[in-house]
C-alpha cells in the first residue's frame, strides 16, 4: 500500500484519538461487559449487547487509526523549502474572480478534510488546481457548474 499525506496536525489528532480509544474507552467498555455478564442471562441482556456492539466499533477504529498511521507520510510544511508555491499542507487564500470573495483553505490529507474547518483534501479539485500556483497566480477549478477562476491572493506555511 502507498504512503498517504498527513500533515503534523492530522497526525497528532489521530494519535490522540488512538490513545483515548486504548486507555479510557477499551477499559469503560470491558467493564460495562463484565457488569452485564454479573447480571445473568445473556441472551435478553440489553446491556451486555450495547457493550459488546461499542467493543466492537472501538476495536474496528482501533486498527482503522493503527492502519492510517503505518501509511501515512507525516509532513512538516513549515520545514518544506516551498518558496511561496502552493504546496501540500499549506494554507491558502483565494478570491474568486466573479465575485470578489476571499475563502482561506489548508490543503490536507484525505482522511482530515472538513470543509467546514477550512481544511481541503489534497485530492479536491480545488486544491489540485492550487498546486504548484503562486502569489498572484489564477487557478482555473472545474465545477460542475462550469470553469471558475481563482485568484492566489495569499500562501502562508503553518
Amino acid at each position: 500500500m502507498s504512503k498517504v499525506p498527513l500533515t503534523v496536525r492530522g497526525a497528532e489528532k489521530l494519535r490522540a484519538e488512538l490513545q483515548q480509544l486504548k486507555t479510557v474507552d477499551r477499559p469503560r467498555i470491558i467493564q460495562a461487559i463484565a457488569d452485564a455478564r454479573a447480571h445473568g442471562d445473556l441472551k435478553e441482556n440489553a446491556e451486555y449487547h450495547a457493550a459488546r456492539e461499542q467493543q466492537s466499533f472501538a476495536e474496528g477504529r482501533i486498527k482503522e487509526i493503527e492502519g492510517k498511521l503505518s501509511h501515512a507520510h507525516v509532513i512538516d510544511v513549515t520545514k518544506m523549502p516551498a518558496n511561496g508555491k502552493v504546496i501540500f499542507g499549506a494554507t491558502v487564500v483565494i478570491a474568486d474572480e466573479d465575485s470578489g470573495n476571499e475563502v482561506t483553505y489548508q490543503i490536507v490529507g484525505e482522511d482530515e478534510a472538513d470543509i467546514k474547518s477550512g481544511l481541503i483534501s489534497v485530492n479536491s479539485p480545488i486544491a489540485r488546481a492550487l498546486i504548484g500556483k503562486q502569489e498572484g497566480d489564477v487557478a482555473t477549478v472545474q465545477a460542475p457548474g462550469g470553469a471558475k477562476n481563482f485568484e492566489v491572493v495569499e500562501v502562508r506555511y503553518e
